[in-house]
């Protein structure tokens, strides 16, 4: 057994401890948790979404109905300096 093979055994046995077992209705309870929790990962994420655009668009519907690039005009009339 060279260097590299010792190596991968150690890391083995390190990540599989032997004797470890787990029951087996852990499996489909932490599938259905993980899919529960993706299920609702990527609802939230589509909501965000489309909190995100509904807020673009009530800002472009503001801006094109205020046009808030536009100066106000003037209420009083500018002052007469002629003769």
């Amino acid at each position: 057994m060279n260097g590299r093979e010792r190596r991968e055994e150690e890391v083995r046995r390190l990540l599989a401890p032997p004797g470890l077992r787990l029951p087996p209705d852990v499996l489909p309870g932490a599938v259905a948790r993980g899919t529960r929790l993706r299920h609702r990962t990527r609802a939230l994420r589509r909501l965000l979404w489309l909190l995100l655009v509904a807020v673009a668009v009530a800002f472009a519907v503001w801006a094109a109905a205020t046009e808030p690039w536009h100066r106000p005009p003037l209420d009083v009339s500018p002052v007469f300096t002629g003769g």
